[in-house]
C-alpha cells in the first residue's frame, strides 16, 4: 500500500497513509456492524408501496366506478302511485258518486334505446382508466423511491470517502508545519495544507446538508425508515434492452393504457349521446276500487288501467344535438391526448437510453483507466515532492484531484443507476 502511493515506511506522510487505510478499514467495519439494520433498495421499495395512499385512493375510485356501472345497467326503480280520485268533498261520501275510487298503480320507465348498456360500458372504461392510473402511480412511486434512495447513498458514500481521506490531510498539515519549523518548507506550504483541510471540512458540511435533504425526500415515501444507513452495493442493473425493443413495449405503459381507456370512454360517450336521440317510454299499470251499488244488488265495478307514456323529443332536440357535439369534441381531444402521450414517452425513452449508454461508457472509462491514472499521478507527485523536485501545491492538487475523481466516479455510478430507474419506469424493465 505504501509503495503504491510512493511512500516509505516510517515517514510522516507514510503515517498519514496508515491513518487513511485505518479510517477506510473502520468505515468498512462500520458497514459490517450495521449490516443488520441497513436499508436496501428492495426494502425501501416494499415500504413505499406497502400502504401507498395515492394508489389506494385510485383503486377505491375504480371499485366505485365498477359499482356505478352495475347500477347504470339496471332499470330505473319503479314508482308506486296511491290516490283517492273524484271524491265529493261538498256532500256525499266514498259511495255517493260513481267515479269515486281509491287507486294504486305502478310506473316503470325504460330509458331510450340501448342507453343503459352504453352508460354502464362508459363507467366500466372509467374504472379501467382508474385501475391503470393506480398502476402508473405504482411505477411513479417506485421511481421516486429509487431516485431518493440513490441520492441518499451517493451523499452517504461521498461523505465516507471524504471522511476517510481527512486524516491523511490532517497529517499532511502536521508534516508541513514540522518541516516549516526546521526551515525545510515555506509558510505557503503550511497555509495551503491548512486551507485544503478547511475546504475538506466545508465539503463534509455541504454533503451532510445534501444527505439530509435526500433523506427527507426518501421519508416522504417510507417514513422513519429513511433514517437508517442505506446499503453500500448498487443493484445489479447492467442489462438494458435495445432502444427499439423498449419502444415496442411502450403500448403497455400504464399512462398509455390510461389514455386508451379514456379514448374508449369518449367513444362510448358518443354512442350514448346518439342513442339518447331515441324515444324513452314508461309503462303504467293501475287498479282502482269503487264502493257502492249501481242498483240494488249490483256492485260497482272496479277499474284496471294500463297506459304507455312516451317522450316527446321535439322540445329537446337542441340539447341532444349539443350533447352529441360535445361528446364528439371530447373524443377528438382524447385521440390527440393519446397521440401526444405516445410521442412524449417515446422521446423520453430514446433520450434516457442514450444517456444510460453514455454514462455506461464513462463509468467503464473511469474503471479501466482514469481511476488508476489519477492514483498513479498522486503517487508520482508525492515522490517528486519528497525528492524536492516538485512543489507542495502539486502534491495537494494531485491528492485533491484523486479525491474528486473518486467522488465523480461515485456520481457517475449513481446517475447511471438513476437512468436505469427511469428506463424501468418508461420501458417496464
Amino acid at each position: 500500500m505504501y509503495y503504491r502511493y510512493g511512500l516509505l515506511p516510517g515517514s510522516s506522510v507514510c503515517r498519514a497513509a496508515v491513518i487513511l487505510v485505518a479510517a477506510m478499514t473502520t468505515t468498512c467495519s462500520a458497514h459490517v456492524a450495521v449490516a443488520a439494520s441497513v436499508l436496501s433498495l428492495a426494502e425501501a421499495e416494499r415500504l413505499a408501496l406497502e400502504a401507498e395512499p395515492g394508489r389506494a385512493a385510485l383503486e377505491s375510485r375504480a371499485e366505485a366506478a365498477e359499482h356505478r356501472a352495475v347500477a347504470a345497467d339496471s332499470l330505473p326503480l319503479p314508482r308506486l302511485r296511491v290516490g283517492l280520485n273524484n271524491y265529493p268533498f261538498e256532500s256525499g261520501d266514498f259511495s255517493t258518486e260513481g267515479m269515486t275510487n281509491a287507486s294504486v298503480g305502478i310506473r316503470q320507465a325504460f330509458p331510450p334505446g340501448d342507453s343503459r348498456r352504453l352508460e354502464a360500458e362508459q363507467l366500466s372504461w372509467e374504472a379501467t382508466s382508474l385501475t391503470e392510473s393506480a398502476g402508473l402511480r405504482t411505477r411513479a412511486v417506485k421511481r421516486a423511491t429509487r431516485d431518493a434512495w440513490l441520492s441518499v447513498r451517493y451523499w452517504q458514500e461521498a461523505a465516507g470517502q471524504v471522511q476517510a481521506t481527512r486524516p491523511f490531510f490532517e497529517d499532511l498539515v502536521t508534516t508541513t508545519q514540522s518541516l516549516y519549523a526546521v526551515g525545510r518548507k515555506t509558510q505557503q506550504d503550511v497555509l495551503r495544507a491548512e486551507l485544503e483541510l478547511s475546504r475538506l471540512e466545508d465539503r463534509l458540511l455541504d454533503m451532510a446538508s445534501e444527505e439530509a435533504v435526500a433523506r427527507a425526500r426518501l421519508a416522504e415515501w417510507i417514513g422513519e425508515a429513511a433514517r437508517l444507513p442505506v446499503a453500500v452495493d448498487l443493484p445489479p442493473w447492467d442489462r438494458v434492452p435495445a432502444a427499439p425493443d423498449l419502444i415496442a413495449s411502450l403500448d403497455e405503459h400504464p399512462s398509455l393504457r390510461v389514455a386508451s381507456a379514456d379514448l374508449e370512454s369518449s367513444r362510448t360517450a358518443v354512442a350514448l349521446a346518439t342513442e339518447r336521440k331515441k324515444v324513452g317510454w314508461a309503462l303504467d299499470v293501475g287498479y282502482a276500487y269503487r264502493d257502492g251499488e249501481l242498483r240494488p244488488g249490483v256492485d260497482r265495478s272496479n277499474f284496471i288501467t294500463v297506459g304507455v307514456t312516451v317522450d316527446l323529443p321535439f322540445t329537446r332536440g337542441k340539447s341532444i344535438d349539443s350533447a352529441l357535439t360535445a361528446a364528439l369534441r371530447e373524443r377528438s381531444a382524447a385521440e390527440h391526448d393519446r397521440t401526444r402521450e405516445r410521442r412524449s414517452l417515446e422521446s423520453a425513452l430514446v433520450a434516457e437510453h442514450a444517456r444510460y449508454t453514455e454514462l455506461s461508457r464513462r463509468q467503464a472509462l473511469y474503471e479501466d483507466r482514469i481511476l488508476a491514472q489519477v492514483r498513479a499521478h498522486a503517487a508520482a507527485a508525492l515522490d517528486a515532492y519528497r525528492s524536492d523536485t516538485a512543489d507542495f501545491a502539486d502534491v495537494m492538487r494531485a491528492y485533491i484531484d484523486d479525491l474528486d475523481t473518486r467522488t465523480e466516479f461515485l456520481r457517475l455510478s449513481t446517475e447511471r443507476a438513476k437512468s436505469f430507474a427511469a428506463l424501468a419506469y418508461l420501458g417496464g424493465l
